[in-house]
Formats: C-alpha cells, structure tokens, sequence
C-alpha cells in the first residue's frame, strides 16, 4: 500500500514540475525580460547615430565623444539596476512566504521602472527634435518603462505562482534562468564602437 501512496506523490511531483516548466505556459514565460534586455539594449545605437549626426552637422567630434560619454554612464546606472533586479525579484520568491514575496516584488519593480522611466528621459532630452538645433526630426524608440515593468511584474508573479509548486533546487533552477548570461545586458563599451 505505501508504494501506490508513493508512486502517487511522485506523479504528482513530477506533473506539477513539468507543468510549471512547460514551453508556452505562462506560469514558465520569462520571455519579457529578454524582451525588456534587447529594448534597453536597442536605445544606445540609435543615440549614438544622433549624436554622430549633430556632430558632423556642427563638424565638431567632441560633441560624439562627449555625448557617448554621458550616455555610457546613464547605461551602466541602468546595467547595474537591471542586474539588482533580476536578483532581488529571484530572492524575493525564494526568501519569503507568498503574501511577503508580492509585496516584495512590488517594491523592486517600482524602482527598476522609476530608473527605466530616468534612462527613459535622458535618452529622450537627448534625441529631440530641439534638442540640438540644427538636427531635425525626433528619434523614436521602442522604449515604454510602464508598459515594460508592467509585463515583467507579471512574468515574475507568475514564476512565483509556479516555483511554489516546486521544491528546494527545483525552484533554483527554474529561477535561476533569468540571471543567466542571456539576459545580461550587453556592455556599453561593446556597443558604442
């Protein structure tokens, strides 16, 4: 009679895992943070092609050089934020009760958005139409910080509705994707060559 009961939790174990884990499912889709990393990450050539245009406009490369400078720092407040919360949102589901674990989610996401939503307007001053005379039309971006904490905030309470199916290194490792290499955002350096 054990057997059963136990073959019975392990089935139970194994489809609640699989079901968490599953392709598509949106208790598994962290597919906005990848997202949200190629939409930062899309912001910095197009403001360098900008700043290159003002430049060659006014025939002076410090105006590039100054204004890659200043855009370099602004990215990497915005790196190291985006490092912090991935980590913080992932200790947030390990470390606390569900109830704490929103709540404590909640904070982090109002605070990698009032950073988005800086970065948001810096980049923004920068590329305006009368930003710098002289340079006409506006830069566009695919860049809304609302909208893109809005579905990171739902990625996440979606991860910790599935990681709480899950036990001990289960949960690990199934949160633990978000902070792999892949969602990193990439080197401003790299970038602004």
């Amino acid at each position: 009679m054990k057997r059963y009961n136990l073959l019975i939790v392990l089935l139970l174990l194994i489809f609640n895992v699989t079901t968490a884990q599953k392709k598509g499912s949106p208790a598994a889709d962290f597919s906005s943070v990848k997202e949200t990393k190629t939409k930062i990450e899309n912001t910095v050539p197009l403001v360098i092609q900008h700043l290159q245009a003002i430049a060659t406009k006014e025939g002076d490369n410090n105006i590039l050089t100054n204004g890659k400078t200043a855009l370099g720092k602004e990215y990497g407040i915005l790196e190291s934020e985006w490092r912090l919360y991935r980590i913080n949102m992932n200790n947030c589901i390990l470390n606390n009760s569900s109830k704490k674990a929103k709540k404590c989610m909640e904070y982090h996401t109002l605070y990698l958005r009032n950073t988005l939503i800086n970065y948001n307007n810096y980049i923004t001053n920068l590329t305006r139409k009368n930003g710098y005379l002289g340079v006409e039309g506006d830069t566009k971006f695919d860049f809304k910080p609302a909208e893109l904490t809005t579905k990171l905030s739902e990625a996440y309470f979606n991860g910790n509705d599935a990681a709480g199916r899950m036990k001990g290194n289960q949960k690990k490792e199934f949160l633990g994707q978000t902070l792999a290499d892949d969602y990193k955002l990439r080197p401003y350096a790299e970038m602004a060559q």
